[in-house]
């Protein structure tokens, strides 16, 4: 018995890992390549360890598992301009970021009491979109309708670079490639683009045409795909090329034709019970959609959708970043009804986990730190809330 034991903790702790966001590290994307190549999607771990890990993590539910003690803090530095997005550091409980309309930057930190604002990052001359932790926490790069890249200091708040966009185009979206420097970045004439942060220079290669103007893109885990969605409605899947940084276009899926694809957020496994590439998905048809990942390509198919509030709004979701031991798996969305949905996606029906409500404005983005104890969301008005989840 106790060898039996032994057996079923060694496993676990070989699986206890976070699974990435944005951001992915290389550990975990080591990890999820060697079982994208070893198994078939759908492929089962062994449910005897499943149960045990689930037997050790006790009977709660995941409605009990997401239930949240209330406000931990609001955030209001940045009132009446939009926060479009905002960010955990990587593997930090207590760092956060977000970007605003108001052409700036905020570090956040939730550790001291009360948390504070740690630095205001100043510098864009027009509406800050997008932004991206490096995997170290040390920089943050922004994208911003002015036309460029900035890439600052996580510490002093400095700017470190400015790199111009060479059209003059607004920068809508970007995001790190998971192994290594390289950091991806969509604009409004349609254009995807490879640019090196070590030397702010394009990729040769590294970069495609959309059919409008790209709004959001996510990695697979391993660095391997790449999916970018556009205002038109469609999402790309790209096969990325890890030693040169090259782009070569696989797989084209239409959504719903003249729906902006908001939001994109790729995940290799849905539960610890099987391996289950997928995507979640926001485009502005007033559902959250779950698209399964069936080939090496790319290719999308839907798996299912949960009704939410989205019909115009550049809204965002979540997996949760933590694989339960429980049955079920979550994720979270911002909504244009001013609240935040929690769903288990492997419900048929009921599926609404939780919702919180307390922001007056469509939330417009989510994110969770790395041990799931805080969320932080942020809405059209500006304000951003801290919510911690209940101690059990």
């Amino acid at each position: 018995m106790a060898a039996v034991w032994q057996q079923v903790l060694a496993v676990d702790a070989r699986t206890l890992r976070r699974t990435p966001v944005r951001g992915s590290y290389q550990l975990q994307a080591q990890m999820n390549r060697a079982v994208y190549d070893e198994r078939p999607s759908g492929a089962l771990v062994p449910t005897s360890v499943a149960e045990a890990s689930r037997a050790m993590a006790g009977d709660t539910t995941l409605s009990e598992n997401y239930a949240f003690a209330g406000m931990h803090h609001i955030f209001d530095q940045h009132v009446d301009a939009a926060v479009p997005r905002l960010q955990f550091a990587n593997d930090d409980k207590h760092l956060l970021a977000c970007c605003s309309l108001d052409s700036t930057l905020s570090i956040m930190t939730l550790f001291s009491s009360p948390p504070s604002v740690k630095v205001i990052l100043k510098g864009h001359a027009g509406p800050v979109t997008d932004f991206a932790w490096s995997l170290s926490n040390d920089v943050i790069v922004s994208t911003s309708k002015d036309g460029t890249l900035r890439i600052w200091n996580t510490e002093d708040g400095r700017c470190i670079r400015e790199v111009r966009d060479p059209e003059a185009s607004e920068l809508l979206c970007c995001t790190f490639q998971p192994m290594n420097n390289n950091l991806t970045v969509g604009n409004s004439k349609h254009l995807l683009q490879v640019v090196n942060i070590s030397t702010g220079k394009k990729v040769k290669g590294g970069s495609s045409k959309l059919t409008g103007r790209v709004l959001s893109m996510s990695f697979d885990a391993p660095g391997r795909i790449l999916w970018a969605g556009d205002d038109r409605g469609s999402i790309l899947s790209f096969l990325f090329d890890m030693a040169t940084g090259k782009l070569t276009k696989a797989k084209r899926l239409v959504v719903s034709e003249g729906s902006p694809i908001c939001s994109i957020s790729a995940r290799s496994w849905i539960s610890r019970e099987a391996r289950d590439p997928s995507l979640l998905i926001n485009a502005c048809v007033n559902k959250l959609l779950l698209y399964r990942v069936v080939d090496n390509e790319g290719t999308l198919q839907l798996k299912t959708s949960f009704p939410i509030k989205h019909g115009s709004q550049p809204l965002h979701s979540i997996f949760c970043p933590l694989m339960s031991f429980r049955q079920g798996a979550c994720v979270v969305t911002g909504s244009e009804d001013a609240c935040v949905y929690f769903f288990d996606v492997e419900r048929n029906t009921k599926a609404i986990v939780n919702k919180l409500q307390g922001h007056s404005g469509p939330v417009l983005d989510v994110s969770f730190n790395c041990d799931e104890s805080l969320l932080a969301s942020a809405d059209s008005t500006g304000m951003v809330i801290i919510w911690r989840r209940e101690q059990k």
